[in-house]
């Protein structure tokens, strides 16, 4: 989490009342709110960098919430979902949850059920900005190796001596060492073990 960002929790809720509920319960303990009427005024709202979930009413107009839940998913729009219900059932709790919802809650919900199910959603959101945040930054490293130096990484992942990497790529085992060492160090990696674990969040193991 950016250092002094205020988590935002977005409120879809077709009710007045209980969007202005929430968006007061969750701003009480100092979160950030914002509340919309449906799915689509959400997808027009452009969302920072900070952390942030959403509660979202399984029955809305125009399109429901487990169909918003399936559009943000093939639209890439990563946002961890608490859903509310005052008509929910299992088989619908069931298909939210294995679609990756936080928490699904039939109203009327306590309002720490709500603030607990929040602040894990908070939680995971936070750690996935991070994750992606930390990827981005290796995509940046590795797009700045020369076509040579990612090939010789693509080696040294594979396991390969400089020797054989000499052989393979049909240069001398001093000029290996040397694209090598540019390689280590444009990449940041302190050692052969480190420079696995980025390749494989980069997916990069076993490629040429």
């Amino acid at each position: 989490m950016k250092s002094g960002a205020v988590p935002t929790v977005f409120i879809i809720d077709d009710d007045r009342g209980m969007r202005q509920a929430i968006q007061d319960l969750v701003e009480s303990v100092g979160l950030r709110a914002e509340s919309f009427a449906t799915g689509e005024e959400f997808l027009r709202r452009q969302r920072s960098g900070s952390p942030s979930c959403l509660v979202l009413d399984v029955r809305l107009p125009h399109m429901n919430g487990l169909d918003f839940q399936r559009l943000l998913a093939e639209t890439g729009v990563y946002i961890p979902i608490i859903f509310i219900t005052a008509h929910g059932d299992i088989p619908m709790s069931v298909r939210a949850l294995k679609s990756g919802a936080v928490e699904f809650l039939t109203k009327p919900f306590r309002d720490q059920d709500l603030l607990d199910a929040i602040h894990l959603a908070v939680q995971r959101d936070s750690a996935a900005l991070e994750q992606r945040a930390g990827i981005h930054d290796l995509q940046v490293r590795y797009q700045a190796l020369t076509a040579r130096e990612r090939e010789v990484l693509a080696l040294v992942v594979g396991g390969m001596p400089n020797k054989q990497i000499a052989d393979e790529i049909g240069a001398s085992e001093a000029t290996v060492k040397i694209h090598r060492g540019h390689m280590m160090q444009k990449m940041q990696a302190g050692s052969v073990v480190e420079l696995v674990r980025m390749a494989d969040k980069l997916k990069l193991s076993g490629s040429r």
